[in-house]
């Protein structure tokens, strides 16, 4: 079973009386780095380990440029809200529980990072998956044979067709429960001539 941790801001805060009263510019505003509904994803397989790099090129969604975003290709997560989210992410990397008996699925958690005056609130995900490599795919048609008959296995939330660093294609097979590796085995071989390598 392999994870991956998707991020996304759910609010932004702002309290103007305590900038006026506290800050250095009593008009800073709301959080420049985020915008509501961007959306990040950490990965921890093969070559990729997004943690190492503060998030960096996490960015796969936003309402601005990749270039002006926190997590963009640009520049990484604040520090203050890195501070407040990255133990969820290195937790759920690893496959870890987020936060069991406080929040109702132990894969998620609501945080927010530590600027009291204008606090941007995270909703953080961990997504677990199968990374399961096959020969004899050839075209659009094995795709979508593949994808409909994964997706009747009950557990399985969604499909997506990857490639690894040695241009080597696999398919990325989410769940909500663990599976056992059989049933994706046998689902893919009633699709005809293909032939599973191997499920990491």
């Amino acid at each position: 079973m392999q994870h991956k941790v998707k991020v996304t801001v759910i609010d932004k805060k702002l309290y103007p009386e305590l900038q006026s009263k506290y800050c250095a510019n009593p008009n800073s505003g709301m959080c420049p780095c985020y915008n509501i509904g961007d959306e990040f994803i950490f990965e921890r397989y093969g070559s990729a380990d997004d943690f190492w790099h503060m998030g960096l090129n996490t960015l796969k969604q936003s309402v601005t440029s990749q270039h002006t975003t926190a997590g963009g290709n640009r520049f990484p997560h604040c520090s203050e809200a890195w501070d407040a989210i990255s133990r969820y992410i290195y937790t759920a990397l690893q496959g870890g529980s987020i936060m069991r008996g406080w929040m109702n699925d132990e894969r998620v958690m609501i945080a927010c990072c530590s600027d009291g005056t204008r606090p941007v609130i995270f909703k953080i995900e961990r997504l677990d998956y199968k990374a399961v490599y096959i020969n004899g795919i050839c075209s659009d048609t094995d795709y979508a044979k593949i994808k409909q008959s994964l997706k009747k296995i009950t557990s399985v939330t969604n499909i997506t067709f990857q490639n690894n660093e040695l241009h080597q294609e696999y398919i990325e097979v989410f769940v909500d429960n663990n599976i056992d590796n059989h049933l994706i085995e046998n689902a893919i071989n009633s699709c005809g001539q293909y032939q599973v390598l191997h499920i990491d």
